[in-house]
């Protein structure tokens, strides 16, 4: 397997994000997007004008993940930054995830950002909640009953948090 490289995403991506993006709406396990979501849809909510930002991590030559890196809120709560990641399921397993989480915790503790708030990490998403501690963050929340699991039935979304250095360094916990 080739080296991954991650950038930021470039208009001529959308494709090939998609092309990763839609079998994970579709199943409807790890998103509270519609299940229903067209291209164009999915495009207006993934490559959301600035201050977004959006990374394609791509690896053999095909885009393997992507992330969005935006503010939480807008206002007195923008130095809060909430991010999501999606990873191609052939590449699952191969630290691509990681990878993508390391590079935009760093990327937005150089854009200033103080933490970084996950608001809806689906409970029976396991290995993103231990992706997701083993990267400092806690697990401030749970609302139960929160998501519509298509085979688990009504389980919780978890709030996730961590805390980003001022200097442009990330840092472990809260």
């Amino acid at each position: 397997m080739g080296a991954l490289t991650i950038r930021e995403a470039r208009p001529g991506d959308w494709p090939a994000i998609w092309n990763l993006m839609e079998p994970i709406v579709r199943a409807g396990e790890t998103y509270c997007w519609d299940t229903g979501t067209t291209g164009e849809q999915a495009r207006l909510l993934w490559l959301e004008p600035a201050p977004t930002v959006v990374f394609v991590a791509l690896k053999d030559g095909k885009a393997a993940g992507t992330a969005q890196l935006h503010p939480n809120k807008s206002g007195n709560g923008s130095h809060v930054a909430n991010a999501s990641f999606m990873t191609a399921s052939e590449f699952s397993g191969q630290g691509v995830a990681r990878a993508l989480g390391e590079h935009v915790l760093a990327e937005a503790a150089r854009r200033g950002y103080r933490s970084m708030q996950f608001n809806a990490v689906v409970e029976t998403n396991t290995r993103a909640v231990a992706l997701w501690q083993s990267l400092g963050f806690s697990i401030l929340a749970t609302v139960p009953e929160a998501f519509r699991h298509p085979a688990k039935g009504l389980t919780g979304l978890h709030i996730m948090h961590r805390t980003l250095d001022v200097d442009g360094s990330e840092r472990m916990g809260t």
